[in-house]
């Protein structure tokens, strides 16, 4: 790959007749200086733009392309310093794309890719539809990189490898989280035991609990002699006070039998009366 060593120039025409004074005699030399460029006349080219910012130092157009005939004329360093000037000094984004993209071709001839990368990065942030800057800029990166030594460029590439992995992993993790959530949501709208179970829970978190109190009668009843201890009775059996009840009702019954029976007996005996002699 070769840089395109386009270089971008700011022509004007001639206003002499509708400016007057020290404005009209800046625009003229910059016209003289552009006629001369098209010529290949760069040195008479370079004394034109000259006379034009010795009246106007700060005059963009004059600035930019003079730095041109530096570049056409192998003077790098002053080319460089003409391109600076001009991007601090443009009006318009359009203006500070030219000069950064100048700037960068004098960069790329004094094999300074770093500085050729960073300047073709700032052309293209004031115009990044621009094939030729984005061109030159890709092959700075790619002549940046070669030109870092076999070990340096294998760090690089490991710490772009681990970067790429832990990304990766990172991703690979959310994603699990997200399908467990996932999971669990659905397992949740699945059970139907769920909302019984949760309100048998509450159930008997409402209701009191007396273990104490269980516990307090049964030392009681096992402290108390065998004959007052209460045994439990066995399935399908009376228990002794269900016994003692039966008997007390038996006796009671008995009782009132035979005090029928007594009163009959007393009720038939015949009276024997006093006989009147």
């Amino acid at each position: 790959m070769k840089m395109k060593n386009k270089l971008f120039w700011i022509f004007i025409l001639s206003m002499q007749s509708f400016l007057q004074g020290q404005e009209g005699k800046v625009i003229n030399h910059i016209y003289e200086g552009n006629n001369n460029t098209e010529d290949g006349a760069y040195v008479a080219a370079e004394k034109s733009y000259r006379k034009a910012l010795s009246l106007a130092p700060e005059k963009s157009i004059a600035l930019h392309n003079l730095g041109n005939t530096n570049f056409l004329a192998e003077q790098y360093d002053e080319a460089s310093q003409r391109f600076f000037q001009t991007q601090k000094f443009a009006s318009s984004k359009e203006d500070k794309h030219r000069a950064f993209h100048n700037m960068g071709n004098v960069f790329m001839k004094k094999k300074e890719y770093q500085k050729a990368v960073e300047a073709y990065k700032n052309a293209l942030r004031n115009n990044p539809s621009d094939d030729e800057t984005r061109y030159n800029y890709a092959l700075a990166k790619e002549l940046l990189e070669n030109e870092k030594p076999p070990e340096e460029q294998e760090q690089d590439d490991k710490k772009d490898q681990k970067e790429q992995q832990d990304k990766e992993q990172e991703e690979d993790q959310e994603k699990e989280e997200q399908d467990k959530e996932g999971d669990q949501e659905n397992k949740d709208e699945k059970d139907p035991n769920k909302e019984g179970e949760e309100g048998e829970e509450n159930k008997d978190e409402g209701e009191p609990k007396n273990d104490g109190d269980q516990n307090k009668k049964e030392q009681d009843q096992q402290n108390k002699p065998p004959e007052q201890q209460k045994q439990a009775p066995k399935k399908g059996q009376l228990s002794p006070q269900q016994v003692q009840s039966l008997l007390e009702a038996m006796n009671n019954q008995e009782k009132k039998v035979q005090d029928k029976v007594n009163a009959k007996k007393v009720k038939g005996v015949p009276v024997r009366g006093k006989k009147d002699w």
